[in-house]
């Protein structure tokens, strides 16, 4: 399971974008992706369309992981644990979920999460691209 950061499903819609490229080979690779509330939050915030939302929405397939009071623990020990650090309470907030759910996440911003690294979080690789076909790989009848 991989939970999607904010900038992650900002970047879904955008079509080519290395964002939505990663999301698709994970979803070729079979992986479940899911993103914290916290994270949806944050993205409904906007500004999003009707259609950004829908589109997001597929890709999630209702995996919306709720925060409770044990990420909110968990969210807390993080922010102390690591220099409570101005502007990163949202960022422990959803390393906390996904440190809970046992889940990697994936984020353009991994200065900002790397952090939490030693706490447990496992952050995402994006998945290799597979290669286009080459003109030499399509098979000839003839030497």
């Amino acid at each position: 399971m991989i939970h999607l950061d904010t900038n992650y499903l900002i970047g879904l819609p955008v079509k080519g974008s290395a964002c939505a490229l990663e999301v698709d080979g994970w979803l070729a690779a079979g992986e479940s992706l899911a993103a914290s509330a916290i994270a949806w939050t944050e993205f409904l915030n906007g500004p999003v369309t009707p259609l950004e939302v829908s589109r997001a929405e597929a890709v999630l397939q209702s995996r919306i992981v709720p925060f409770g009071q044990p990420e909110a623990a968990l969210a807390a020990e993080l922010f102390n644990q690591t220099g409570r650090r101005r502007g990163s309470r949202f960022d422990c907030l959803i390393a906390a979920t996904a440190i809970r759910a046992e889940a990697e996440v994936a984020t353009v911003n991994l200065p900002d999460f790397k952090v939490f690294v030693p706490q447990g979080l496992k952050l995402a690789v994006a998945p290799v691209p597979l290669p286009p076909p080459s003109a030499s790989e399509t098979p000839s009848g003839s030497n």
